[in-house]
């Protein structure tokens, strides 16, 4: 997610018209922008730790597990796709703020849901919201100060994504209220930071025209970098699907592996792939492109093929390591492929570009989750389905890495 907030922040700086205004304190407006960041990705992590509880309580599978995956995924493509430049017509202020009404209103849901209905709808509303807003706050964390604002969005959606499913899976694990008060911390850290936005400065100059012209997707790779795009597409998709797995099915294999019910344990896979890859992304940030693709293709097999192992082991330390490189692989990829195609192509190509990175990136987070889901809801043993979803993640991963060194070669 880190890469993909980096890159929207820079075509919504390059297209704004309304930059948050250059006085005040930048620290305190940075901070704020950051927490939101981290609030949004953990909401949308939080319900990763109470699936489980909800295919109990409503009568659901690994499908309706992976769908409500799945349909969160791709809200957050419509949304980056038709609204992540509304903010340039609208304002920032404007945007953020529709979007944390937005997020309460999804945490509303999650709250008071008795069916899946509501949880999926919840979703849509929290996907929608989130896809909207990331470019704007982005690129305003830029705005408030380049260097740390740069640093803060790389780490930023790592953390916040696996701070909720731990600070989920925690209050449900030991506080009341476990399937309504994770989601009700959360209103109350939404509606506190609406009130901050609406004391932030912002520039209060004209905005663009041409609303109804953004709202159209313009998905298109130019061609001095499709053979490029091609190259990192599988690595992306494969990148992305490793963490649809890991926060939709991932919980309850790691209960299986550990032979524990604490729904505690189900979250701290996602907090540690998620955590990890912040960091990679933060330590590979000045390392060379190729080189960062490098250690993200070869951390990433190390780490998918370790999980594969440890499954079969059934070994839960073994898959906790394993999780770990597979993090390092995770954002070092994710980095390493958006820097490889960005530069390829003029200012004007990018927004269409990042279109589809982003098509290729949201479809890898849900739709392998979702047959996933389907296989084990069909009957399929779980451990046999992570190992094959595994063994196709580490195909993938493989081929864009030839793919690469072929193309080096040719060069």
């Amino acid at each position: 997610m880190s890469s993909i907030i980096d890159s929207a922040a820079e075509v919504a700086t390059a297209n704004s018209t309304a930059p948050i205004a250059a006085t005040g304190n930048s620290t305190g407006r940075l901070a704020l922008l950051v927490s939101i960041v981290v609030s949004f990705l953990a909401a949308s992590a939080a319900p990763t730790p109470l699936y489980e509880h909800y295919d109990v309580a409503w009568g659901g599978t690994a499908l309706t597990t992976t769908i409500a995956f799945g349909i969160y995924a791709g809200a957050v493509l419509v949304g980056l796709l038709t609204l992540g430049e509304v903010s340039n017509h609208l304002g920032r202020r404007t945007v953020i703020l529709a979007a944390l009404s937005g997020q309460a209103i999804a945490m509303v849901l999650f709250a008071a849901a008795d069916s899946y209905t509501p949880l999926m709808i919840g979703r849509v509303v929290q996907g929608l919201a989130a896809g909207a807003a990331l470019g704007a706050l982005g690129a305003g964390m830029i705005d408030a100060h380049r260097e740390s604002g740069t640093l803060a969005s790389a780490t930023a959606p790592g953390i916040g994504t696996g701070t909720g499913a731990l600070a989920a899976a925690l209050v449900v694990n030991y506080l009341p209220w476990p399937t309504h008060l994770i989601y009700l911390i959360l209103i109350a850290v939404f509606v506190a930071q609406a009130a901050a936005i609406t004391r932030l400065p912002f520039d209060a100059g004209h905005h663009r025209p041409g609303l109804l012209k953004d709202l159209r997707p313009q998905i298109a790779v130019p061609r001095a970098a499709r053979a490029a795009f091609l190259s990192v597409a599988p690595v992306l998709f494969s990148a992305w699907a490793l963490a649809g797995f890991y926060g939709s099915l991932g919980p309850v294999l790691m209960r299986q592996l550990a032979d524990s019910t604490s729904v505690t344990l189900g979250g701290f896979g996602l907090f540690l792939l998620a955590g990890v890859a912040s960091l990679a992304t933060l330590a590979l940030r000045h390392v060379g492109t190729a080189r960062t693709m490098q250690v993200g293709i070869t951390a990433l097999v190390i780490g998918v093929l370790g999980t594969i192992v440890a499954v079969e082991a059934g070994s839960i330390d073994l898959f906790l390591v394993a999780t770990a490189v597979a993090g390092i692989g995770f954002g070092s990829g994710l980095q390493g492929g958006i820097r490889t195609v960005v530069p390829l192509a003029t200012e004007a190509q990018r927004t269409g570009l990042l279109a589809a990175v982003y098509l290729v990136s949201y479809l890898g987070l849900g739709a392998p989750a979702v047959v996933a889901g389907y296989l084990v809801s069909r009957g399929l043993d779980l451990e046999h389905v992570a190992v094959g979803y595994a063994i196709v993640l580490v195909v993938l991963a493989l081929a864009a890495g030839a793919s690469l060194r072929l193309r080096r070669a040719r060069a």
